[in-house]
């Protein structure tokens, strides 16, 4: 027998023939042939759908390429179009800053312009000393000693003034370092003298800073160099610290634990002069950053000899005193307002004190105070320090150089000055 039963619709077909021993029908099953689902319409439209999908798919993933490519396009091109903006942004700020740099400048040409024309005047008044001295030489056999010597000093008298008129100037350069002769312990002093007039070649040194007595004389720049042709001089005082200076013939030193300025004549081989520095800091009270009973620093310049030092009342800042050389009275003083002690040392130039901010590597100077005007300004004027530790530095107007003592050698500095000229109508 046959029955067909729900879903027989869709192929399924149920038949009951036979029944078991038991009596129990026995069923058979037949499943719908397997084709028969593709006459399906829903089939069919599952495999349209599906093949849309992957012609989806595909057209995403080709869209996905193409719009990656053209992304990486464009930050290229951004990246094109930046970059010269920026540069030449970067380009236009240098140059404006630059071109402000520059404007202080113009000041300066300004000041050169009149200064070479000075010059020009001044080798014009060289070249007729020039031929005067030529022509005095011509006529050697035809004048006596006393004419010779008068027209002698006469040329002399003008060329002093040819040098007067190039005046003083302030700092603005320090050279590299030239080390002449390596020589003593790591503190220490060394100088030629300072007079501008002197024609004394000697070279003094004093090894030490603490209780020294012994001087060293050499007669001339090359023996020091050499170690040679030197004298003793055995001081009746000890010297405290490294201030020291020679001036005129004379050594002007600060006396052991005191603050005493002494004046010893070198050619008597004598104390002449002593006198107390006021309230002066002394025995390591107000020294340097790097100590040594650098308390009271001894100095001349162009125009004269001064004591570098400071004072309670003065708050621990650095004091410049003219004094006078021959009564070693305090002419003159100026409060600086720099502390010493964070001072590494300092230098005076046509009355300028010039300040260093360490006596280490990697030194400059950095503070200038003028007594012409009684004012200060903050400089970077560096210099190399070559052996690390400077404990003397002085500057000598006659050689228009800086001695120091750097750890245990003996260095020299030229310093390039800017010079304002003064005309002929003024000296």
């Amino acid at each position: 027998m046959k029955a067909v039963y729900p879903g027989q619709e869709e192929g399924w077909q149920v038949f009951g023939s036979v029944s078991d021993v038991e009596g129990k029908c026995v069923c058979t099953l037949l499943a719908p042939p397997q084709n028969l689902c593709k006459k399906d319409p829903r089939h069919k439209r599952l495999r349209q759908l599906t093949e849309h999908v992957q012609n989806v798919s595909q057209y995403l993933e080709v869209l996905d390429l193409r719009t990656s490519r053209d992304l990486q396009y464009i930050r290229d091109s951004e990246k094109q179009l930046i970059s010269p903006y920026r540069s030449r942004s970067l380009a236009l700020q240098e140059l404006k800053q630059s071109v402000l740099k520059c404007l202080p400048l113009l000041a300066v040409l300004s000041q050169f312009r009149a200064d070479v024309a000075q010059l020009e005047h001044l080798q014009q008044e060289v070249e007729r000393l020039r031929s005067g001295l030529s022509l005095l030489q011509e006529q050697m056999e035809a004048y006596d000693y006393y004419q010779l010597q008068h027209r002698a000093l006469l040329l002399e008298d003008r060329l002093q003034t040819c040098v007067n008129t190039v005046g003083c100037g302030k700092l603005t350069g320090i050279s590299h370092p030239v080390t002449i002769r390596s020589f003593g312990s790591r503190f220490g002093s060394w100088m030629m003298d300072s007079m501008i007039l002197s024609s004394d070649n000697r070279v003094w040194s004093m090894d030490g800073y603490y209780r020294g007595r012994r001087v060293l004389e050499y007669s001339s720049l090359s023996d020091f160099t050499k170690g040679q042709n030197f004298v003793v001089h055995q001081l009746p005082h000890p010297w405290a610290g490294t201030g020291h200076v020679v001036y005129n013939g004379s050594l002007y030193y600060n006396k052991h634990q005191t603050n005493i300025i002494v004046q010893y004549n070198l050619h008597s081989r004598t104390v002449t002069l002593q006198r107390n520095l006021g309230q002066a800091g002394y025995n390591n009270t107000f020294p340097y950053s790097w100590g040594g009973s650098s308390d009271i620093d001894l100095m001349a310049d162009e125009s004269g000899l001064w004591a570098v030092y400071t004072t309670i009342p003065n708050g621990g800042n650095l004091v410049v005193s003219r004094l006078d050389p021959t009564t070693l009275e305090v002419l003159k003083s100026w409060d600086t307002g720099f502390p010493k002690r964070s001072a590494g040392e300092a230098f005076l130039i046509c009355g300028t004190l010039y300040v260093t901010n360490s006596h280490l590597a990697g030194a400059k100077v950095h503070f200038a105070y003028n007594t012409n005007t009684s004012e200060y300004e903050y400089t970077d004027v560096p210099f190399h320090n070559l052996y690390s530790h400077i404990s003397m530095l002085d500057y000598n107007p006659r050689e228009r150089v800086l001695y120091t003592w750097n750890n245990g050698h003996q260095v020299l500095y030229n310093v390039t000055l800017f010079h304002i000229i003064k005309s002929f109508a003024d000296t």
